[in-house]
């Protein structure tokens, strides 16, 4: 055995142990790191070949590991930005740099343009609501945009579609050939007293609300046998112009669009008519108010014994200010407004890959995928075998303190015991050195 190759050995074990009491010290600095995986040391040996009589002592390396995929217990907060992921994936997030990152570190808070920032400094992404539910790019980031919480109000929106939909009584009677129908807006009012009337909301682009009075007016009995429907004249009036007094009529304008709607020996909707000309039943009305149009969807009425009703929605929005924001489990970011409602603004989607354990770590608490971790999948929370976002809580470390103090002691002594071996074979180079004197 050579005495060099016995101290050799001595100063790999040193090392290798210097290499573990290094991930214990990082391991109990953050034992406290929203997030942070544990580190581990594990030891593989380094042999060389002997001789009958002669034996070369070989040494030990250390491969660094960390626990990505073992989760950290869950505390609960009272900040609804604080975002813990109960189960499998990670935050997609973006470093000042603009590259993407994954991260089980959800302490965001707004910064000072509202966009969500964990205390690394990585801004969560999602993807924005537009016309629909947003869709996820399963293998990329694409899509994404940072997410802001910004409570300084909105925009106002104007409105561009919306619909109405009911019943109208089949059994309504006919007005007499002398009445006039609303859509003729009478100066002397209409006479005609079997109309039917709702009223709908809508926005213009300074959020002003302009609420639009739409009549019904049966004006034919359809007749099976010879194939003629059942007709009712439509009307649409700005309720602004109504005349005051007992009648709204006449409004000061004419009506904002009117038109007929047929009906077949079943009650449904076959045909409109408007301002344009004949439409399908699935088509909508024009509303129009000055460069404003609004696409008004009648086809969800029928025409059955029955009383008249109606309901309608309608896009658009007055300006309010945001006064909450709530991230719910799928990842539906919403904000709540002033007057009562809700809008979805963004979806935080989750990514994962097929080994956590070999993500590549970064600075931040952040990771990256690599060839040994696997490509990057991209889905949303709760589906796709993707955990669920609990707002109001963070991911403690997954860190033990008890076996981290146990692991630390361990070292030393190894460390020292190794040092010893290193200060025998020096005090034999001594023995050699002092032989030939």
């Amino acid at each position: 055995m050579s005495i060099f190759g016995s101290m050799k050995t001595a100063v790999s074990g040193m090392n290798a142990q210097a290499n573990r009491l290094g991930t214990v010290s990082d391991n109990i600095a953050n034992a406290n790191t929203t997030g942070y995986k544990e580190a581990s040391t594990s030891f593989s040996s380094l042999v060389l070949p002997s001789s009958n009589g002669s034996y070369n002592s070989g040494g030990v390396e250390t491969t660094v590991h960390y626990a990505i995929s073992q989760q950290g217990d869950v505390s609960y907060t009272t900040s609804n930005t604080d975002l813990a992921i109960q189960g499998n994936g990670f935050f997609v997030v973006q470093g000042a740099s603009g590259q993407t990152f994954l991260t089980r570190a959800g302490d965001f808070s707004p910064d000072d343009q509202g966009n969500l920032v964990n205390s690394a400094g990585f801004t969560l992404m999602g993807y924005p609501y537009g016309s629909g539910s947003p869709s996820v790019v399963v293998n990329g980031f694409s899509g994404l945009v940072p997410i802001n919480v910004s409570q300084n109000g909105v925009t106002a929106i104007a409105s561009s579609q919306g619909s109405l939909e009911g019943n109208l009584d089949s059994n309504s009677a006919l007005p007499d050939a002398s009445d006039s129908l609303p859509s003729d807006n009478a100066s002397d009012g209409s006479t005609t007293a079997n109309y039917k009337k709702t009223s709908i909301i809508a926005y213009d682009s300074q959020g002003n609300a302009i609420t639009y009075d739409v009549y019904f007016t049966k004006t034919a009995d359809g007749d099976p046998a010879a194939g003629t429907p059942d007709t009712w004249d439509v009307a649409v009036f700005n309720q602004a112009d109504a005349a005051t007094g007992d009648s709204p009529f006449p409004y000061s304008s004419g009506p904002v669009t009117s038109g007929t709607m047929n009906f077949d020996s079943d009650g449904n909707l076959i045909s409109s008519g408007g301002d344009e000309g004949t439409i399908t039943a699935s088509s909508p009305l024009t509303l129009t108010n000055g460069s404003q149009t609004i696409s008004l969807d009648m086809s969800g009425f029928t025409q059955v014994a029955t009383d008249f009703n109606a309901t309608g929605k309608m896009n658009g929005q007055a300006p309010n200010p945001v006064t909450d924001v709530k991230i719910d489990k799928d990842g539906t970011v919403t904000a709540q407004y002033k007057d009562g409602s809700s809008k979805s603004l963004y979806r935080v989607p989750l990514a994962t890959v097929a080994s956590p354990d070999n993500l590549t770590l970064e600075s931040g608490n952040v990771y990256s995928a690599n060839g040994q971790s696997g490509v990057t999948v991209t889905g949303f929370p709760q589906t796709g075998g993707f955990g669920y976002i609990q707002s109001g809580a963070l991911e403690e470390s997954n860190v033990d303190l008890a076996s981290e103090l146990t692991n630390m002691i361990e070292a030393q002594k190894s460390y020292t015991a190794n040092s010893k071996v290193f200060q025998a074979g020096s005090d034999l180079l001594d023995v050699l050195v002092n032989l030939q004197r």
